[in-house]
């Protein structure tokens, strides 16, 4: 069901929600629990239409089994009578929705006009979303991938070069000469000096929702202009903002805009001048909900698993 809808359609589907009027602030926060094998998440959502919950299941040791690390369900139910109206593959929503909120906040902050150079680091199911997402919004001049597997390196480099794209394996230090540097790991620790990245860079970080994970460090966020979903999410869960604010090297205030902001015009296209941009995203439960609601819309609103 999730290849009925492309990333740059999820990414719409994104915008119109924002457009319409949802508030991203007042999303119900995520609930997880642990568990022996990992974590189990609740995020419930509504609009008028429609509402919607995702059970999800994260399961670090899973890729040694052969077996996603992502796992789960979303039910789709008609908002006025909570009627059930579809059971998605929560996992595939997940693989879909979180690039697409990444290529939703490139449109307005990832610089404009010419091929870009993207460093991207990862190799698992979100890097490969996330390269189809940045080609839905920007034509690459390369992309060299950087992972800890470097046979999950080689093989995305490979599939990158299937679809046009100049690529390669790489180092973290590259991200000196790149234009766009998109992170999309389990990592705990910053993967990269922030010092080296350029003042007209944009940097996306997806891979933590943990309080105490992150995945770029205090030097970027100290010099970047930082944009966000939602101030309360990313004042809950964004490691990479709350561990440089636990150090005293920023304060709250320092989030310069939200992805609501951007949509709206209240931000200047292609972010702040003379500084790197960071779009910090933790993943929210009304992503999923305008994602999923999109998907069941392009099967003709019958009914699917």
């Amino acid at each position: 069901m999730a290849g009925l809808l492309t990333p740059a359609a999820a990414a719409d589907a994104l915008a119109d929600a924002l457009r319409a009027g949802l508030d991203p602030e007042a999303c119900p926060p995520r609930t997880a629990l642990a568990v022996p094998g990992g974590e189990l998440l609740l995020m419930p959502a509504a609009t008028g239409a429609y509402a919607g919950v995702k059970i999800a299941g994260v399961a670090p040791d899973n890729p040694g089994r052969g077996l996603p690390r992502i796992t789960g369900s979303y039910l789709l139910l008609d908002g006025p009578t909570l009627t059930p109206l579809a059971l998605l593959d929560g996992a595939a929503l997940t693989a879909l929705r979180t690039p697409a909120v990444s290529a939703l906040a490139l449109r307005y902050l990832a610089p404009a006009g010419r091929p870009l150079r993207l460093v991207l680091f990862g190799s698992g199911p979100q890097a490969y979303g996330h390269l189809e997402a940045v080609l839905a919004e920007r034509t690459l001049a390369e992309v060299v991938v950087v992972a800890r597997r470097a046979e999950g390196a080689r093989k995305l480099a490979e599939y990158a070069r299937t679809l046009g794209v100049e690529a390669r394996t790489g180092a973290a230090e590259e991200v000196a000469g790149a234009d766009l540097v998109v992170c999309c790991t389990t990592a705990r620790e910053p993967l990269f000096d922030g010092r080296l990245v350029a003042p007209g860079a944009t940097v996306v970080a997806v891979g933590s929702h943990e309080p105490e994970a992150r995945e770029t460090d205090t030097a970027l966020v100290r010099r970047a202009a930082v944009y966000v979903e939602s101030r309360a999410a990313a004042l809950r869960e964004a490691g990479d903002l709350l561990v440089p604010e636990a150090e005293g090297a920023i304060g709250p205030g320092h989030i310069s805009g939200t992805l609501a902001d951007l949509v709206a015009g209240r931000m200047p296209a292609g972010g702040a001048a003379g500084c790197p941009q960071l779009f910090k995203s933790v993943g929210m439960a009304w992503e999923d909900l305008a994602v999923a609601v999109a998907m069941y819309l392009a099967t003709g609103a019958n009914s699917a698993t």
